[in-house]
Formats: C-alpha cells, sequence, structure tokens
C-alpha cells in the first residue's frame, strides 16, 4: 500500500491550494480517508475525513474553508484549502482505514489509521 500527498506549497494568506493524495495497492472505496496535519513542535491533530459512503467530518477551525473530496476510480482523495491562514502552516498527511461496508470516518485519534503517507508541506506567508 502506498499513499502519495502531494499539491503543497508556500501561498499568501486568503490563497488557496488543493492538496491530491495518490493511493495505490488497495481499493479506495473500503476505506475511510482522512487528512492529519502537524505544525512545527505540535501534535498532529485531524483536519477533516471522508467515509466510503462520502459522509464528511472537518475540524472546526477549517469548517467552511476546507473541502473533502474522493474519485475511487483514480483512487485518489483531495483536499481543497482555501482562506488560509499562517496557522494553517504544517505538514499534511493523508491516511487510510479499513470500514469495509461501515460508514465511518473520524478524525479524532490518528491511531485509527493505518496506513499513511509521507506528507506534504503548506506554509502560509506573506
Amino acid at each position: 500500500v502506498q499513499l502519495q500527498a502531494s499539491g503543497g506549497g508556500l501561498v499568501q494568506p486568503g490563497g488557496s491550494l488543493r492538496l491530491s493524495c495518490a493511493v495505490s495497492g488497495l481499493t479506495l472505496g473500503d476505506h475511510a480517508i482522512g487528512w492529519f496535519r502537524q505544525a512545527p513542535g505540535k501534535e498532529r491533530e485531524g483536519v477533516s475525513c471522508i467515509s466510503s459512503s462520502d459522509d464528511t467530518t472537518y475540524t472546526d477551525s477549517v469548517k467552511g474553508r476546507f473541502f473533502i473530496s474522493r474519485d475511487n476510480v483514480k483512487n485518489a482523495v483531495y483536499l481543497h484549502l482555501g482562506g488560509l491562514t499562517p496557522e494553517d502552516t504544517a505538514v499534511y498527511y493523508c491516511a487510510t482505514a479499513y470500514t469495509g461496508a461501515r460508514n465511518w470516518c473520524g478524525i479524532a485519534s490518528i491511531h485509527e489509521y493505518d496506513q499513511w503517507g509521507q506528507g506534504t508541506l503548506v506554509t502560509v506567508s506573506s
């Protein structure tokens, strides 16, 4: 199983980015996908997730600014970041959790996910 996160970069406050997570080695439709981020000196935190039935969850600080989507044909998940602030600066990671037919996703704990990508750095600065 491989997860390849990409799309990070340097963006000015108020700007936008689209992060991609290309997944191989598993059937994406059987999995929940989560996006997490880790800022310097801080613990990794959940940002958003999407279930196998496309139910979504967002942490409060990104609601209305970030949008998660998935493409099971391309085996990819996307995180659209908008209205970026310096507080969004972090390494962003995608992760998968096998759910089978269960409609679940969560961002409360990194331990709920067992496959992780290498991360992509988002820097918000003027």
